[in-house]
């Protein structure tokens, strides 16, 4: 997999996206790692808190701009950006009585135009045969509708985020154990598969095929010390922001801190200034 250090101030934009699992509990994760990683935006999900209780002053010292859709203990997704956020969204199009906070979208303006960016907390949509499988394939299919008439405008798309999707079996270290699961299914897949064929690329698989790049380990049974983990965190770019793709890495290292998120950040590196 290709991977890129860079100093403080960098060329380019660094884009990163991370299930933090409570953004209240790893507020000091979040710190060391935008001071080591230095991204110019990230993606987070899983903020369990609503808006007014997001660390929005602790966040804007790291320097950044905070958009945040929360909700109260579950869900919650913010955009974190080094430039201004514009042409903000709240909520994924398409079924006005979903309550869930899921979805945010936002663009911010570089040297060569609009760069538009979202945060993504898709269902987990387990047991399978509930209507939480229901939402989460009906979910999918809004966003695919959305996600194309994104493309539409033809500039640079990053779509972010904890997809609750093992997109191939060379996903998961035991593919086996995940049959049946709402990540794994084929009705998930194939939904995934029905947004790549729009035009999307998956960042990391734009730079590596190889087995074994995970995101997520469980905290039960010494999953991460084993490996035993599963790639469900993706940025999916469009084609004007896949011109642009210079690296992708995992922070595999962040699973090994001091209580940490079962996920650990996924960035891109793109050619924009």
């Amino acid at each position: 997999m290709k991977q890129m250090k860079r100093e403080s101030g960098g060329a380019g934009m660094r884009i990163a996206t991370w299930n933090v699992n409570s953004i209240k509990q790893r507020l000091d994760h979040l710190a060391t790692f935008v001071k080591s990683a230095d991204p110019d935006v990230v993606c987070l999900q899983e903020l369990k808190c609503v808006d007014e209780a997001f660390p929005r002053s602790e966040v804007e010292a790291l320097g950044y701009n905070v958009v945040t859709h929360g909700q109260k203990a579950y869900n919650g997704v913010a955009i974190l950006s080094k430039r201004p956020l514009e042409d903000v969204r709240r909520g994924l199009p398409g079924d006005d009585s979903d309550e869930q906070s899921r979805y945010l979208e936002g663009v911010l303006s570089t040297s060569t135009g609009a760069v538009r960016v979202a945060s993504i907390y898709l269902p987990n949509g387990n047991p399978i045969g509930t209507p939480k499988f229901d939402y989460k394939l009906a979910w999918m299919d809004r966003l695919r509708v959305h996600a194309r008439s994104l493309l539409a405008l033809e500039e640079p798309l990053i779509l972010c985020g904890d997809y609750n999707v093992i997109p191939e079996a060379k996903d998961a270290y035991d593919p086996a154990a995940w049959t049946r699961d709402a990540l794994f299914q084929p009705e998930s897949r194939a939904k995934f598969r029905e947004l790549l064929n729009l035009g999307l690329v998956d960042a990391v698989r734009a730079c590596s095929e190889q087995p074994g790049l995970y995101s997520f380990w469980d905290y039960q049974a010494g999953a991460f010390q084993r490996n035993n983990g599963i790639r469900i965190d993706h940025l999916l770019l469009s084609a004007q922001a896949q011109d642009r793709l210079k690296t992708t890495s995992i922070r595999k290292e962040v699973r090994g801190w001091d209580k940490p998120s079962d996920h650990v950040p996924v960035i891109v590196d793109l050619d924009i200034e």
